[in-house]
């Protein structure tokens, strides 16, 4: 079929003709809740394993009566339909406990970044109003004893990460111990005490918040996106069916459950389809390529971060991810010479897929069994194309759709768009007027329907008049074998008035001069986009959830 005839057929969405054999264009949202997503994995197979914790095992009949507890516990400690339970927990299985049990309480879970500190911590709890606070026995003890004080907060719960395993692996749990917390509730003591109580029977529509998800923050101050639970039952449905997920998958955790891409791609696809998730409570790359391999794990979203890590592993072999056949990432640009490196390390292809918090994780995605064309002119890996029911625009400044091929902002709209930010109607306004969401990211639609994410707004670089997206200069700094990752930046400069700088850190036993790397990108680039300074670090830094932080970087460049 060519391309004109697939415009005539699709209208206005011409990505429609690159999804898979037997796709739907649309789809039905199954629950009226999360909950209700839940309970009906429950039913189907009550003696199923749900969580994997290195050698612990929770069946979803364990996680029901777990969830019972806890909501019948912080019930029964004031606890009302509505309020607020901040989850600032690692990835763990007492994650699932309180996010669940808070549904069954009627209440919004808040999940918390455990790297958050008490500036951090404070502002999120103030801001959403929390008045129930579960977090790590260390994080409460270094942190959080010190904020509680000073907000809403009435119950504070305490856990522990050597919970529900006895392996104990020194490799992650070096040096931990249990905590003793004075004035706080201890999570297993409350799971006992409460395990044969009932919460009273709370109802939770489509259009009810299922959690507030607060932005990385790298922009300015964290905004709580308000997730409906249609929100989550859909993009759920939206994971199962783009990439084939089932019972007899499994899921491996390797995004903070905290996080959007956590809380979707790891947590509720995990209790639509009823398939075990795989924890480790942090990400050590040995660790993990060591349980893909015991585990047989089949599938997980991250970012690219991590599937570098695991190429850079020493026990990098490729029959240890034998089972791990789908594999998606996002929250970061994806460098196509990455994912063939890891093609050729693992024999696995990595499928792009894009999203944000306020879209509830995806928007866009890669066909699974489709390859990802790679923009000629700037090297862009594409994001792929909106899934189903989605709709996203190429707007100008002025809101006014622009042409195939030419560049401007994402703007989405879709059952996967949230409702707005907590108690911000002039940023709800502001960022999603008439409920399509204007991202912030910048990029184009080819002819076929394919999209391209060119950069942040904020982050493109004038030199000279000159206009440079980092993200094309760390492509191509990619391209250099002794590069492990790379993060451009606009710093001052007297005759251009910004130039641009790359900050590169490098592989394993590879070395590289500043010289030679500058010389490589500008072989390659136009003269006014090769980086005229570059920096080497040990670590890029980055959000959790593998965000370059650039804004960081521009400090330290000043």
């Amino acid at each position: 079929m060519t391309t004109a005839e697939e415009s005539t057929i699709y209208g206005s969405k011409p990505w429609l003709a690159r999804y898979a054999e037997g796709q739907p264009s649309t789809t039905t949202v199954e629950f009226d809740s999360a909950l209700d997503m839940f309970k009906a994995a429950v039913a189907r197979n009550p003696d199923g394993e749900i969580i994997r914790y290195f050698d612990g095992r929770i069946t979803l009949r364990e996680l029901d009566g777990l969830t019972d507890a806890f909501a019948a516990a912080i019930t029964e400690n004031g606890f009302a339909p509505g309020e607020r339970v901040a989850v600032y927990l690692q990835n763990v299985p007492q994650f699932l406990i309180a996010q669940i049990g808070t549904w069954k309480a009627g209440g919004i879970a808040v999940s918390i970044n455990p790297m958050n500190k008490e500036r951090e911590l404070t502002e999120l709890l103030t801001d959403s109003g929390a008045t129930v606070l579960v977090s790590m026995e260390s994080l409460h003890r270094d942190v959080a004893a010190k904020v509680i004080p000073h907000t809403s907060v009435r119950t504070a719960i305490t856990t522990s990460e050597l919970e529900y395993q006895t392996r104990n692996d020194p490799r992650i749990f070096a040096g931990i111990e249990r905590i003793a917390n004075e004035g706080v509730l201890d999570l297993a003591t409350l799971l006992e005490q409460y395990k044969d109580l009932q919460p009273p029977a709370v109802t939770l529509g489509p259009d009810d918040v299922a959690f507030l998800t607060y932005t990385s923050g790298t922009t300015g101050p964290p905004k709580g996106a308000m997730t409906t639970h249609r929100n989550v039952v859909f993009n759920a449905q939206s994971y199962r069916d783009w990439v084939g997920l089932s019972g007899d998958d499994v899921i491996l955790g390797v995004a903070p459950l905290f996080h959007i891409t956590g809380l979707i791609a790891h947590i509720a696809i995990s209790l639509l389809v009823g398939a075990p998730l795989v924890l480790m409570y942090r990400l050590d790359p040995s660790v993990t390529i060591e349980t893909i391999r015991d585990e047989k794990a089949t599938f997980s979203v991250g970012s690219i971060t991590v599937f570098i890590a695991l190429m850079n592993a020493p026990n990098a072999e490729k029959e240890s991810l034998a089972s791990f056949t789908k594999i998606l990432s996002g929250g970061a640009p994806i460098p196509p010479s990455t994912v063939v490196a890891f093609e050729k390390t693992f024999g696995h292809y990595i499928h792009n897929v894009y999203g944000l918090t306020e879209t509830t994780s995806p928007s866009h995605g890669v066909p699974f069994g489709s390859r990802a064309p790679v923009d000629e002119a700037s090297g862009a890996l594409s994001v792929g194309v909106p899934i189903y029911d989605t709709v996203v625009q190429i707007v100008d400044d002025d809101g006014n759709d622009l042409p195939v091929g030419e560049i401007g902002e994402l703007v989405t709209t879709g059952p996967q768009v949230v409702v707005g930010y907590w108690n911000k109607p002039e940023e709800t306004a502001k960022a999603l007027p008439g409920g399509s969401l204007h991202t912030g990211d910048v990029g184009y639609m080819d002819a076929e329907g394919w999209f391209y994410i060119v950069d942040r707004k904020k982050d493109q670089i004038n030199a000279g008049g000159y206009k440079v997206w980092p993200r094309e200069v760390e492509d191509v700094l990619y391209e250099h074998e002794a590069v492990r990752e790379a993060a451009v930046v606009g710093v001052p400069d007297e005759y251009r008035g910004e130039t641009v700088k790359a900050f590169v850190s490098l592989r394993p036993g590879k070395s590289v001069s500043e010289e030679d790397l500058i010389a490589f990108t500008k072989e390659r680039m136009a003269a006014y986009k090769y980086p005229r300074q570059i920096e080497f670090l040990d670590e890029i830094p980055k959000t959790v959830t593998g965000k370059l932080l650039r804004r960081e970087l521009r400090t330290r460049a000043q």
